[in-house]
């Protein structure tokens, strides 16, 4: 039987569950991942992406002459762009600086047209920055990922019922990262209606603390800590806030990769990292815990993430090269040295006999010392 999808955005969904093992021996609790970055453009927000679009065309809010704008920390605006595309839309997206040079590229790639907003000013900025666009853009529609309802909506449609039905009912927590909130918003309510008992975690920067009542701040775990509470997130449905270090989301991130194979993102190393410190505890043994990955490690390729490790490890692996090569460069130059002597003994002696004699000593001087000064430069530069 042919299974032949129309467009791309009939890709989207149904995400796999798999065990971690490695990484989690000793744990009390069972982790089991959801790897979002399975969809077709490779995170969790292409679900929203699609879904927004349609919602909006099937209320009439938007047509083929409509430019759609939107703020985002890349990952939304990705998920935009694929399907602006594929339904030929016009696209303008804000975004802090300090996202990743691969959401930048790849939003423009997709055809996207891409404000940039300053750092410190988080999501806020972009924010601000979309909304002065769409009041000089008459024929402009922004989705809003943080207040629109079809956000928590396709998770409680699609993700929740993914994981009910992938885990048969046995989930006894789940974990997720807080960006928008539509993730733990939709899939808390659908599994809390049908399991009292059920836990929802959410996880958020130690450096941005909003949940857990702290204040905004900068950070590095790109995608989640807004600096705000979102419209679309149900914070009732929250029973706990699990706050990561930047360093504890890059730590796991990199083990995760190593002990499990599964090349995620910064938020999904900080998901993770909660998920150990949940399943740790004597209360939770024997139970089931799912997590959200919701991004690919692929893009992060210009962040700490990646760029830190590898400068340690260029930089363990020039320190023993450096090392041996001062030594031997220190034993070259007192070779050349000795030669010196040589030189001279050969000018005294030949000034006692006839001036062609001597002519002919340093001739021959010459060209032995030559030779023997460029050997050691050469031999010096190989060992080198």
């Amino acid at each position: 039987m042919a299974r032949i999808n129309a467009d791309i955005s009939q890709v989207v969904g149904k995400t796999p569950l798999v065990r971690l093992n490695r990484i989690c021996k000793g744990l009390q609790a069972t982790i089991l991942a959801k790897l979002e970055f399975q969809n077709p453009l490779a995170s969790v927000k292409d679900r929203i992406g699609v879904s927004m679009i349609e919602a909006a065309e099937n209320k009439g809010l938007i047509d083929p002459h409509t430019t759609i704008v939107e703020p985002t920390s890349g990952n939304t605006g990705i998920a935009l762009a694929f399907i602006c595309a594929a339904k030929k839309y016009r696209l303008i997206l804000t975004m802090p600086e300090t996202m990743s040079l691969e959401r930048r590229a790849l939003l423009k790639h997709l055809g996207a047209e891409l404000f940039l907003t300053p750092g410190p000013a988080g999501m806020k900025g972009a924010i601000a920055k979309a909304q002065d666009i769409l009041t000089h853009n008459p024929k402009a529609y922004m989705p809003n990922q943080f207040a629109n309802p079809a956000n928590p909506e396709i998770h409680r449609k699609t993700t929740a019922e993914e994981i009910w039905s992938d885990t048969g009912g046995q989930i006894d927590i789940f974990i997720s990262g807080v960006g928008t909130g539509g993730t733990i918003t939709g899939v808390s309510e659908v599994i809390k209606s049908r399991k009292p008992s059920f836990k929802a975690v959410a996880v958020e920067p130690a450096d941005s603390p909003i949940l857990s009542g702290g204040k905004p701040g900068p950070h590095k775990i790109q995608g989640i800590g807004a600096g705000f509470i979102p419209d679309v997130l149900n914070t009732t449905i929250i029973d706990e806030v699990v706050t990561v270090t930047n360093e504890n989301a890059f730590k796991t991130a990199r083990q995760v990769a190593k002990l499990e194979g599964i090349l995620c993102g910064i938020s999904s190393g900080a998901a993770i990292w909660a998920a150990m410190q949940i399943a740790v505890r004597p209360e939770n043994e024997g139970k089931q815990i799912v997590v959200v990955l919701p991004s690919s490690g692929e893009r992060y390729l210009s962040t700490d993430l990646f760029i830190k490790e590898e400068m340690r490890t260029m930089a363990t692996a020039k320190k023993p090269a450096a090392k041996k090569a001062a030594p031997k460069k220190a034993a070259a130059k007192k070779t050349t040295a000795k030669a010196a002597p040589k030189k001279a003994a050969v000018k005294k002696t030949t000034a006692k006999k006839a001036a062609p004699k001597k002519a002919a000593a340093k001739k021959t001087t010459a060209k032995k010392a030559a030779p023997k000064k460029a050997a050691v430069k050469k031999t010096t530069a190989k060992k080198a």
